[in-house]
């Protein structure tokens, strides 16, 4: 396959020229492009990595002819550049055909849906486009997008091209022997088979259709987890579509020339490439064992004599000369074997919630909600067994069941994996949640979640008696409240104890009953807490000297409340029998 990348690259001195001059016009003129992956740019193939694959020949187009245009150059207008560099706007050569150009931008939009993380620009496919069949040869699609007649590639027989026999039985290429190259973005049947898309709706998947082979060239770029602002990613991503340096180096030509600007011509009227060569098959080996030719026998009187043999007697002998010893020859080293690239159907691409709802609970309660997320493939279809882990990050004390920080979970069929129960810890306050799946690149989800003050829905006297004292004596009768949440005892919630003139009015009061501070002097305002049982009891009440009917308010974290009523009344004089 180098051998011909080469041979096909190499039209001639004028070609290699303008080729060499292109890369360095945009090296030197043009914006930026990301740069080739370190490791990226040396001989004439390289292996995709085997990231996305899928192909008998190990890449999208089974390694295909394509166009080899470059992009045209244009005059550099910096300070410094060069000045003997061709001058021309790229005006015709910066269109692209309508309905090519559209479903460019929606094929764009749909994996930027299914998955973002993967940043897929429109410009990296027509770039592609132009390269494998010249924008569907100009833009000759109808209005649906697909093109009159299949836009087929060389029979890949093994003559100059990778040899790859028939997979679909002709049904898209016509060919019933080895497989061809197919439609606008020139996927192999075998290839297409996996990757193939419906993105016009009509219900079929259909490599010459413009926007069913965009969509499919984009999830064909994203697979493995690729992030495509990543140059390395993007270089990976492209050698996958065709294993060749040079390919690479071309598709990046025009996606940096794309990027800087293009607009919408008619379909039909977008500018057609260089037919690409086709490559002459290697000469055939000789057969081992088959006999040289034999030498042409001498012309007469030019043999040389042979040396007069030693005569006898005379001592002397005439040396055997010792032939050189062959050479052993080393064995060639055996390659390893590929490793198995996975389909898209095993390839994990995504993770999205599941329908978690709000995380919140009071401290030390069970949160009514569990973290939940759905892993999916390159296809976007639900994954099973992928391995999720769930992190929680915190201060609040908050752990899964078994006071757990982090736990893992196999997804489901349907692709979903749901974290165990979430305890609450006793500080409120805010924490996170993090799901994250995947190996090399991994995906992760973050949940926020909140633990707020311990609460109590109720709270009421365990007992009913009445509470009267007399002025300046202290009220006999301690008070018990219980608080509880649910039903059940709230223990460690915070209540506030007001003693007010009239509970619907809760402003504290400057006379009747009160509590005492350390120092003895009256309080009329407490903050306190339930003890373990939810039970909540009262500092001893004191009467000042006016009389009356007065109330005390209890206020629970949580919003219950209780009023209770005090009483500050004299004691009936008693008149002495006069005697």
């Amino acid at each position: 396959m180098a051998a011909h990348i080469r041979r096909r690259l190499r039209k001639g001195a004028t070609t290699t020229a303008v080729a060499a001059a292109a890369v360095a016009a945009l090296a030197a003129s043009q914006a930026p492009a990301a740069p080739l992956a370190e490791g990226s740019a040396g001989g004439d193939q390289q292996t995709a990595g085997g990231e996305a694959g899928g192909s008998d020949g190990g890449a999208a187009t089974g390694n295909s002819p394509y166009y080899t245009d470059l992009p045209p150059l244009v005059t550099p207008d910096r300070p410094g550049s060069s000045s003997n560099l061709p001058v021309a706007t790229g005006t015709a050569e910066a269109g692209i055909p309508a309905t090519v150009l559209a479903a460019y931008k929606q094929a764009e939009r749909s994996v930027a849906t299914t998955d973002p993380a993967c940043r897929l620009p429109w410009q990296l496919l027509a770039a592609i486009g132009k390269v494998e069949s010249g924008q569907a040869r100009g833009g000759q699609v109808d209005a649906n997008g697909t093109t009159p007649t299949p836009i087929l590639g060389p029979a890949l027989n093994g003559q100059g091209f990778a040899l790859i026999k028939d997979t679909d039985g002709g049904a898209y290429d016509g060919d019933a022997v080895h497989d061809r190259a197919v439609g606008p973005m020139q996927f192999i049947p075998s290839t297409w088979a996996i990757w193939g898309q419906d993105a016009n709706g009509d219900g079929r998947k259909d490599p010459n259709n413009i926007y069913d082979a965009a969509l499919a060239a984009g999830r064909y770029l994203c697979a493995g987890g690729r992030n495509l602002a990543v140059a390395a990613d993007l270089d990976r991503a492209v050698l996958s579509y065709n294993q060749s340096t040079e390919y690479l180096r071309t598709v990046r030509s025009w996606f940096a020339y794309y990027q800087r600007g293009t607009h919408e011509v008619p379909d039909g009227s977008g500018v057609l490439p260089t037919a690409p060569s086709t490559p002459t098959p290697s000469p055939t080996p000789t057969p081992a064992g088959t006999p040289s030719p034999t030498p042409s026998p001498s012309k007469p009187g030019t043999t040389k004599p042979s040396p007069s043999p030693t005569e006898p007697g005379d001592g002397s002998t005439s040396p055997t000369p010792t032939p050189p010893p062959s050479p052993t020859p080393t064995p060639p080293p055996t390659p390893k074997p590929p490793k198995p690239t996975p389909s898209p159907a095993e390839t994990f691409a995504s993770l999205e919630n599941a329908g978690t709802g709000p995380l919140t609970a009071p401290a030390g309660g069970t949160f009514d909600e569990r973290v939940s997320v759905r892993a999916r493939n390159a296809l976007g279809a639900p994954m099973a067994k992928v391995a999720v882990t769930f992190t929680v990050t915190g201060t609040t004390g908050t752990a899964f069941e078994g006071g757990k920080k982090t736990v893992m979970v196999v997804s489901r069929a349907d692709g979903t994996a749901t974290a165990p129960a979430l305890h609450a810890g006793e500080k409120a306050g805010e924490f996170t949640v993090t799901a994250t799946a995947g190996t090399g690149r991994p995906r992760t989800l973050t949940y926020a979640a909140s633990v707020t003050a311990r609460q109590a829905d109720a709270i009421v006297r365990t007992d009913g008696k009445a509470l009267v004292a007399a002025p300046e004596q202290q009220f006999a009768e301690a008070v018990t409240l219980k608080a509880t949440y649910k039903g059940a005892a709230a223990a460690g919630v915070a209540v506030t104890a007001t003693l007010v003139a009239d509970a619907d009015r809760p402003a504290e009061n400057d006379k009747g009953p009160y509590f005492k501070d350390a120092a003895g002097k009256p309080l009329r305002t407490l903050a306190l807490t339930t003890d373990a049982d939810g039970l909540l009891r009262l500092p001893a009440l004191f009467a000042d000297a006016n009389p009356g009917t007065y109330q005390l308010l209890l206020t629970t974290e949580g919003g219950a409340t209780a009023v209770i009523e005090l009483t500050v009344e004299a004691a009936e004089e008693t008149e002495t029998p006069e005697g």
